[in-house]
């Protein structure tokens, strides 16, 4: 009886609700954690995971030997590559894809390379506008990985302490 009578005053006097509204305020109060995005960013890992792109050595030479592991090793069947032999006995690709829609930036591709060709940049703010664009070819790679060296390379040499 007690229970009942206990329990039907707090449905009367919306006890529930002023606990709801004590939480609602104490949060309203307190300082805010928002991060305001242009302007400031977000801490990442050395170990992020974003955008890809093709390296070259010191002498410009791309690195990818178009070994085919990074195309076998994919999970979503993401990296297209054709590639054909040079005069001097050597292969390098002609054709590099990576569909970023297919893509689930899982770093299989950047971890079979041999040659440390493919990686996988910290830069995440891309977008696309019109369909195809998905899909970044080899020259666009490359451009990232020109682009993007300096970070590549310190971040192997961190990520280097943690293998």
């Amino acid at each position: 009886m007690k229970r009942r009578l206990i329990s039907w005053l707090k449905s009367f006097f919306f006890w529930e609700l002023f606990q709801g509204l004590r939480v609602t305020g104490r949060y309203f109060f307190a300082r805010k954690f928002t991060i305001r995005f242009p302007e400031e960013r977000t801490p990442k890992s050395p170990r992020y995971r974003g955008l890809h792109a093709l390296r070259r050595y010191p002498n410009g030479e791309e690195r990818c030997i178009a070994c085919k592991l990074c195309e076998a090793v994919c999970p979503a069947l993401a990296i297209t590559i054709d590639s054909e032999e040079r005069e001097d006995g050597t292969r390098r690709t002609t054709r590099y894809d990576i569909d970023l829609f297919k893509c689930v930036y899982c770093g299989f591709c950047e971890e079979a390379c041999p040659v440390d060709a493919v990686v996988l940049t910290r830069f995440h703010d891309f977008h696309f506008e019109e369909r195809g664009q998905q899909v970044i070819r080899k020259l666009d790679l490359l451009k990232l990985g020109d682009r993007f060296e300096e970070e590549i390379a310190t971040d192997r040499q961190t990520e280097s302490k943690y293998r």
